[in-house]
């Protein structure tokens, strides 16, 4: 971006800069000085910050400021040290903008969806995947976007999950180990393992922090029915707060409970809202599972009428079909959901056969620092 006049205000205090397209940005000194990108200033090997805020001068102004074609190189006035910032890389970080704050917005680089998405679920064959190229960049992307995508050709026995973690992080172990079975037999000599549906859920609610990223991998799908099922909790909020914006604040300005102790040694609590806002309004987390839910105790008396209405409609939302992806896993197959977005199911089935697959978690840290390696790499 080329920069054309560099000038400073309120004494030194800000840096105002026109572009070449007629665009006025301004920063302040103190924040220059703080994302400096000398040496002095930061490793040139890992890029950290050498410097603590207790470094940054009290009156912390700006003596010069020389512009140099697409850059601009700013003279501190406290000790005369010089750095020199790129306009694209300026504009990219710039805060002189209007800052949108209406609650229910979408994180940046996701998209809602519906049931529409049933013909173009993200998809991709593991041996692709695994050239870590232009692949597995596309596949990470769509799984940044819309929270969910398959993975096929996977190894059709026990730990075959593990290859999927593999493209972009780690398995994050818990008291279900480092993975769980989700083994289901038609007449089952034990009711944990029935046919019955399970309704749309977010796993783990109950635990601080929540694991982010789920897989589930198929080894075994031979009977009728138990198909698949993922929602989008994004797109199920936003037409709750449509439909009921009054709702929609209660569901995301009081906290709900969560709790886990079906296992010997293991008390497991959270509190947390079903919708989660940043403080600027973008859309943070959905947490949804009725089964793990603990008594409500933060809500006021004069509002708990109504704040179960709206968790009565935010349920019915969410088990409306028309916001709901269906399919059949096969044997080799899987799919990765972001466990703080999109709520996943079974439907019940009946006749003989069997279902079996293996579940994990993951974080989703590690998908979104793959993806930008991948996108700087091809940069």
């Amino acid at each position: 971006m080329q920069l054309t006049e560099a000038t400073l205000q309120s004494g030194g205090d800000i840096l105002a800069l026109t572009t070449a397209a007629g665009e006025r940005l301004r920063f302040h000194a103190v924040w220059l000085r703080d994302n400096a990108q000398e040496d002095w200033a930061r490793d040139p090997g890992n890029g950290q910050k050498l410097t603590t805020l207790a470094d940054l001068p009290k009156d912390c102004r700006l003596s010069d400021a020389t512009l140099e074609g697409k850059s601009v190189t700013v003279t501190f006035a406290a000790d005369d040290r010089k750095a020199r910032f790129d306009g694209d890389w300026l504009a990219a970080h710039a805060y002189d903008r209007p800052q949108p704050r209406e609650a229910g917005r979408l994180p940046e680089g996701a998209k809602a969806w519906d049931n529409a998405l049933s013909d173009d679920l993200p998809s991709s064959d593991l041996a692709a995947l695994q050239d870590r190229g232009e692949a597995l960049r596309s596949w990470l992307a769509a799984l940044r976007r819309y929270g969910v995508a398959k993975v096929t050709g996977l190894r059709k026995e026990p730990g075959a999950l593990f290859d999927v973690v593999d493209l972009f992080g780690h398995v994050r172990e818990t008291n279900y180990g480092r993975h769980f079975e989700v083994r289901t037999e038609v007449n089952p000599v034990n009711l944990a393992y029935t046919g019955l549906g399970l309704q749309a859920h977010t796993d783990n609610p109950y635990r601080d922090p929540q694991p982010t990223v789920q897989v589930l991998c198929c080894l075994e799908n031979s009977a009728e029915g138990g198909d698949s099922m993922v929602v989008d909790g994004f797109a199920a909020a936003r037409r709750l707060q449509q439909e009921d914006p009054r709702g929609f604040d209660l569901l995301s300005q009081h906290c709900a409970r969560f709790s886990y102790t079906g296992s010997a040694g293991v008390a497991l609590h959270a509190r947390r809202p079903l919708i989660e806002l940043s403080p600027d309004g973008v859309l943070q987390a959905v947490r949804f599972n009725a089964r793990s839910a603990a008594p409500f105790t933060d809500v006021p008396f004069d509002r708990m009428a109504d704040y179960y209405a709206a968790y009565r409609r935010f349920a019915a939302i969410i088990d409306d079909e028309a916001m709901q992806v269906r399919f059949k896993l096969a044997p080799g197959e899987g799919f990765v959901v972001d466990n703080t977005r999109v709520l996943h199911a079974r439907k019940g089935y009946s006749g003989s056969g069997t279902r079996w697959l293996q579940g994990c978690y993951a974080d989703k840290d590690g998908i979104l620092s793959t993806l930008a390696a991948l996108e700087g790499a091809a940069a």
